[in-house]
């Protein structure tokens, strides 16, 4: 997850202009005191009054005995320029990775496993940022965007028959509301068609084997393709 951050904070970082909302203010020096220039970018890609709709690729990067992966399908709707809001539902698909079979040939245990089927929900959209990058002779335009929401988590775990290390290994299904946060940049490949990159994490709570309840985090990163109009 710490790379994950770290590579937008790095994109961020190299890209050379990221623009806030039209109506900048700017304040040059070399004017008068009371002199103010207000700066108009050119907006190419507007999103107020568009209605999208992504489908995205994701892996999970929470579980440290699942391969986790999925698919994303998310409408949306931009009511001004900066905001918007955005329904989502995830699938997922989860397999047992190495380091869960060395530990059960290791140590003859099965560990503690919490894996998430499903997830739904809603987000509030805020988009503060836009900007262009031009690379090749060719420039691509972006929104850089923040979401926050609700939502419901579908998982299971084996939290019983864990606690149990004869006991047969048996998976319940459980159910989690949870609060979801995510940022993503959109990459505009034309009037009606984006991609984009996206980092999703959601806190809830749930028991553990011998514990009680604590907040819990599950993090997806996605790739993002969609259509707008």
């Amino acid at each position: 997850m710490k790379r994950i951050i770290l590579f937008f904070i790095l994109f961020v970082w190299i890209i050379p202009r990221v623009y806030a909302a039209e109506s900048d203010l700017y304040k040059f020096l070399w004017l008068d005191p009371d002199k103010k220039v207000y700066v108009l970018q050119n907006k190419v890609f507007r999103k107020k009054g568009t209605i999208y709709f992504d489908v995205s690729a994701l892996i999970g990067l929470s579980s440290d005995f699942q391969n986790t992966t999925g698919f994303q399908i998310k409408p949306g709707f931009f009511f001004t320029e900066e905001f918007g809001i955005e329904l989502k539902y995830s699938m997922y698909q989860n397999s047992d990775n190495t380091a869960l079979k060395e530990v059960q040939r290791a140590a003859e245990v099965m560990p503690f496993i919490r894996r998430i089927n499903t997830s739904m929900g809603g987000y509030f959209i805020w988009s503060p940022f836009y900007g262009k990058i031009n690379t090749f002779n060719k420039i691509f335009y972006f929104d850089w965007y923040f979401g926050a929401g609700f939502g419901i988590l579908q998982a299971e775990s084996n939290k019983t028959s864990a606690a149990d290390s004869s006991a047969e290994t048996i998976y319940e299904t459980e159910s989690y509301n949870a609060l979801m946060l995510k940022m993503a940049l959109r990459f505009y490949l034309n009037k009606n068609w984006h991609i984009g990159l996206e980092l999703q994490n959601d806190w809830y709570k749930a028991p553990g084997v011998l514990s009680g309840e604590k907040t819990r985090t599950n993090v997806d990163t996605m790739l993002n393709f969609g259509f707008r109009f």
